[in-house]
């Protein structure tokens, strides 16, 4: 399935018949990673982008009694917040080894094994919910935003990273020009990921406000396409798709990587590897909240813009 069909499918909200994703595969796939000795040698992408989520946090002016973190890993985000911002925390993931390895923070902690297409709390329970680098491989995006939302208090906010569209078309382009010159055809070796362009459109529906969505490319140089591949197993970002193929020829990936160095190449031999984030807020409502004007309540019109006068230059020095 291309990435331009999976957003219609989004958009017009087919939640119960989409199922894009083996989770099962991707817990094994994240629980693996977790239990490597050398793990925190892949953990360099969730840090940076769990530290730009923070960031984020830090840029609301206020303190949250509880908050909580779906798909939180090792603790990507809160290892970069404090007590005086998050009072008290929660931690969920598919992942029990990952839980298992989350990093100490003072903010007090609890942690419960969850999937993130089923949120096992009540409504109205967080101050804040976060989410770095999880939700691209949720079947039912929809359905997990509308949870996130319930789960929030009224002027609740969320805020969250995930992967987006473009994200390794290094790769993509790569595999696809040598599996078509070896095998006469190609199949998907990298997930399908939502554009940014659907974005604000899923989290309205889902019932936020005060919408803000904005792009931020990572790239990252590795010495050649196995070193790419390798360190997205070691992430446990492997691809989970249905649909996807597990083994490739041995010609096709040679091909692969000479097509990768050939088109992306750098004079010293490292090859680019781009992540797309998009980052995303929404509030939930509340009575407190500013709203937009009613329309018509305007007391100028456009057309009296140009009838307005200008301040005259002084010509005196």
């Amino acid at each position: 399935m291309d990435r331009n069909r999976l957003s219609m499918l989004i958009l017009r909200g087919m939640s119960g018949s989409m199922n894009v994703f083996n989770r099962q595969m991707k817990r094994r796939q994240k629980n693996w990673a977790a239990s490597l000795q050398d793990g925190q040698q892949y953990d360099y992408l969730r840090d940076e982008v769990g530290s730009r989520v923070a960031d984020r946090v830090y840029d609301i002016a206020r303190t949250f009694p509880l908050a909580l973190d779906i798909g939180a890993g090792k603790s990507h985000i809160s290892r970069h917040l404090s007590e005086e911002v998050v009072e008290r925390l929660l931690l969920t993931d598919v992942s029990q080894q990952a839980l298992k390895r989350r990093c100490q923070t003072p903010i007090p902690t609890r942690c419960v094994l969850a999937d993130e297409e089923f949120l096992p709390f009540q409504e109205n329970s967080f101050d804040l919910v976060v989410s770095s680098l999880s939700l691209h491989w949720i079947n039912d995006l929809p359905g997990t935003l509308k949870q996130i939302h319930q789960v929030l208090k009224p002027d609740g906010v969320f805020i969250g990273a995930m992967v987006g569209g473009e994200t390794l078309y290094e790769l993509r382009c790569s595999l696809q020009l040598a599996e078509t010159e070896r095998e006469g055809g190609f199949s998907p070796h990298v997930s399908p990921f939502t554009a940014v362009t659907d974005l604000g459109n899923l989290l309205g529906q889902a019932g936020f406000n005060m919408l803000t969505v904005d792009i931020d490319d990572v790239q990252v140089l590795y010495p050649g396409i196995m070193e790419v591949m390798m360190d997205l197993q070691g992430m446990g970002e492997s691809n989970c798709a249905w649909n996807r193929r597990t083994l490739l020829h041995r010609d096709t990936m040679l091909a692969a990587a000479a097509v990768y160095k050939e088109m992306y190449g750098s004079e010293d031999g490292a090859v680019p590897a781009t992540f797309e984030i998009l980052y995303m807020i929404g509030w939930k409502p509340h009575e407190s909240q500013a709203k937009p004007a009613k329309r018509g309540s305007a007391t100028a019109s456009f057309g009296d813009l140009s009838r307005i006068s200008r301040p005259t230059r002084d010509n005196n020095p």
